[in-house]
């Protein structure tokens, strides 16, 4: 195929390259990034998707996106599709799409799930909101650059499912190192809570696979000095993408909001800029009760 990727940063960059490893003409754009091996870089997005079957956009924002597709679109040849990977908010991924469609385009929202690291491997799940025809278009390009697609409904499904998913994340990454924190103040061994927890109620991704306490479980960067696989600020930006999408709905997510608040404090009033959002850990050991 014929691809554009608008926005190689850290995500971007891997999964353009991986689409160019397996052989596919990859034209990209960013306004800072260098080229990734394989891709041919274009003067402007504009450029870029003129001609392409298929254009990806990886971008920090809903109004980035929103302008970017004010771009983009004009420049796409009818019957191409524009598939976004950012995670942004759902209702500018519905937006981005009934702009697309009304231009007759194909538009997928597909935020991921995998970090840098599942970018470079090729592992990422892939969460898809938009039409079966998109998607199947679409679907084999997943599956280059993720081990998982899954279509999860219309415009703004993939938005849905991802910001659901980090909410969960979030609020259980709080409570198992609130946990691991208590437990050392009560003299518990934490390879022993480990072993309890991790085969008992309390298993979750966030422990048995993400460990917060270092040298306890698989590898994770709480044993790289808490260096981000997925950084704090990033988490922010989920849980308060879930916030507002939960006041726009109208539902009750205190947990969420809780989590939301909690990561506001250690990523802006503390030290949680720049480590892993599993390094609310050491947070925890250093605080009483308050």
């Amino acid at each position: 195929m014929k691809i554009a990727f608008i926005g190689l940063g850290n995500m971007g960059a891997p999964m353009a390259r991986n689409l160019a490893a397996a052989g596919h003409k990859v034209t990209g754009f960013d306004t800072a990034a260098p080229a990734p091996e394989g891709v041919t870089m274009a003067p402007s997005a504009a450029d870029a998707a003129a001609g392409a079957e298929v254009v990806f956009t990886m971008l920090p924002n809903g109004q980035i996106l929103r302008t970017v597709a004010d771009e983009l679109v004009p420049a796409m040849a009818a019957g191409a599709v524009l598939c976004d990977c950012s995670t942004v908010d759902v209702q500018s991924a519905r937006e981005v799409a009934a702009q697309a469609e009304a231009a007759g385009l194909g538009a997928l929202d597909a935020p991921v799930s995998g970090g840098v690291g599942g970018a470079a491997a090729g592992t990422l799940t892939f969460m898809v909101g938009g039409s079966d025809a998109a998607f199947a278009t679409v679907r084999p390009l997943f599956e280059i650059m993720g081990q998982k697609a899954v279509h999860c409904g219309g415009p703004g499904a993939g938005q849905a499912a991802k910001i659901c998913n980090n909410m969960i994340l979030g609020v259980t990454m709080i409570a198992t190192c609130e946990a691991f924190a208590l437990a050392d103040k009560l003299g518990l061994d934490r390879q022993r809570m480990f072993d309890v927890v991790s085969t008992s109620s309390g298993y979750s991704w966030s422990m048995n696979a993400y460990c917060p306490a270092p040298g306890v479980g698989p590898q994770s960067p709480a044993d790289n000095g808490y260096k981000p696989g997925f950084a704090a600020e990033l988490m922010l930006k989920d849980l308060r993408l879930s916030q507002q999408a939960a006041e726009g709905a109208d539902a009750d997510t205190p947990m969420g909001r809780l989590a939301a608040d909690l990561y506001a404090r250690f990523v802006e009033e503390e030290d949680g800029r720049g480590r892993d959002f599993s390094a609310m850990l050491p947070r925890f050991e250093g605080r009483g009760r308050s």
